[in-house]
């Protein structure tokens, strides 16, 4: 898409009051950006039927709105695909309310795509389960659609790039912005290795109502969605629904019975979701046949492939927890570049991340 194409894209989506609903009534009507904006305001109300009085008008490129937005787009190397684009997600296509624009920043990889969700405040097991399905299932040219927070969602998108795999991170603001900030790093790393998605403009902030939407589209992305550690009313209940509504297979790991994350799992196993305890699960729903595959331990990954700074960490890392700041202060080197070290030795499976900031040598089990 052209720059003047891309720039017509983002004057229609800033401008007040129009929406997705709206844009889609101006390009069935005009057939494209470009065109919508050579109407008026009164050709839009009188030719595609937008009625609403709260629609201003599209902000010219030397406004500040669009001006800070394209500088923002720019800077992050985004760009955007709309419906009408044959690059646009086919699956996400075919959901009764697919967003009208993408931001997109990376590539979004060449692969069958599923989604794993859960708990922001996992549990060891969980985390390592979400990280090893989705490793596993990477295996087999799947990519790993999932949030970006905390908890399984991050064990998710970590495990799909262990090895050659791929990963795509659905925001619930605009694609500047690192939410929760805690992941930038991987957020970093997603941005290499797959792709982050967002139908936010650039500088829209993470609103509690926009996570909701969020999930539709990672639910919609995917041809099924597998739930780990969901409490009662969590947000991954939603992208269940979502995944029900839009004809998609839901999947669900069992957990503990004494885990309050888990009841939302066992809510789902009651009302017949397909229950997850090893990726042939999904791999056997998806009509893939299991293959032997070779893996090497993660813990005989050759130290010599590692820089003189993450030997050192990984060598004070122990099978007991330790914080960041610890691991900082043992190390002489500063949080900023740990916390990026810890990232890769998750990727590479040589430690894990625990609640609260702290990490452990090895997969945490």
């Amino acid at each position: 898409m052209h720059q003047d194409s891309q720039q017509n894209w983002l004057r229609l989506h800033l401008t007040a009051g129009l929406g997705r609903i709206g844009i889609n009534k101006l390009i069935a009507t005009f057939g494209s950006a470009t065109e919508a904006l050579k109407q008026s305001r009164h050709e839009w109300t009188r030719q595609a039927n937008l009625t609403s009085k709260r629609i201003g008008t599209p902000p010219a490129l030397n406004e500040p709105i669009f001006v800070k937005a394209w500088d923002n787009m720019l800077r992050c190397h985004a760009r955007i695909i709309s419906l009408w684009d044959k690059d646009y997600p086919s699956q996400l296509r075919t959901i009764h309310d697919p967003p009208a624009l993408l931001y997109i920043r990376g590539e979004l990889p060449q692969a069958r795509y599923f989604a794993i969700v859960g708990s922001r405040h996992a549990t060891p097991d969980g985390a390592r389960f979400a990280r090893e399905i989705a490793g596993q299932l990477s295996e087999y040219n799947i990519c790993i659609v999932s949030g970006l927070a905390r908890g399984i969602d991050a064990a998710a998108h970590i495990g799909a790039m262990q090895g050659q795999g791929s990963t795509v991170a659905v925001l619930g603001c605009g694609i500047d912005r690192v939410y929760p900030a805690k992941n930038r790093d991987l957020f970093k790393q997603i941005e290499q290795q797959g792709a982050i998605i967002s139908e936010y403009p650039p500088g829209t902030e993470p609103h509690a109502g926009h996570f909701p939407a969020r999930n539709r589209i990672i639910s919609g992305l995917s041809e099924g969605a597998l739930i780990v550690e969901a409490a009662d009313n969590s947000g991954s209940l939603l992208t269940a629904d979502f995944a029900l509504d839009q004809g998609r297979d839901v999947y669900a790991a069992p957990g503990s019975v004494y885990n309050a994350n888990c009841q939302g799992n066992f809510q789902l196993l009651k009302q017949g979701a397909i229950l997850v305890t090893a990726t042939k699960d999904i791999l056997q729903n998806l009509n893939i046949a299991e293959q032997v595959v070779a893996r090497q331990s993660p813990l005989n990954y050759s130290a010599a492939q590692l820089n003189e700074k993450q030997k050192i960490v990984l060598n004070i890392l122990q099978p007991t927890p330790l914080h960041l700041d610890q691991l900082a202060q043992q190390s002489g080197l500063t949080p900023m570049d740990v916390s990026a070290i810890v990232l890769h030795l998750e990727l590479e499976g040589l430690a894990s991340a625990l609640p609260g900031g702290r990490y452990i040598r090895g997969f945490a089990g």
